[in-house]
C-alpha cells in the first residue's frame, strides 16, 4: 500500500492518494484506489486484472501519474514493494 500527499496551503489544497494491489477471490488481482481531501472519506475503486503482475504494472502506471502532478509518498507498507521496481528511485 502506498499513501500520497498533495498539499498546498496558497491553494487551500490537502489531498490524499491512497494505490494497494490486493489478490481477489476468484484468483485475480485488484488495484485499489482512493483519494479526496484530507479528512474526509473519499473515494475508492477497484480496477480488476488478471494477475498480480498486471495490477503492480497499473499501480506503477498511477504512481507515476501522481507523482508527475505533485504528490509525494508519505506512507509505503506491504511486502514486496522494493520487488516491483528495484531500479526505481522515488
Amino acid at each position: 500500500m502506498l499513501v500520497l500527499d498533495r498539499s498546498d496551503p496558497q491553494q487551500n489544497m490537502a489531498r490524499f492518494y491512497v494505490l494497494a494491489v490486493e489478490p481477489t477471490l476468484f484468483g485475480d488481482a485488484a488495484l485499489v484506489r482512493e483519494w479526496g481531501r484530507r479528512g474526509s472519506p473519499g473515494r475508492r475503486r477497484l480496477d480488476l486484472y488478471g494477475d498480480l503482475e498486471e495490477a503492480a504494472e497499473a499501480l506503477e502506471d498511477w504512481l507515476l501519474r501522481k507523482t508527475k502532478r505533485g504528490y509525494r509518498i508519505v506512507l509505503q507498507a506491504g511486502r514486496g514493494w522494493e520487488d516491483l521496481d528495484r531500479t526505481r528511485q522515488i
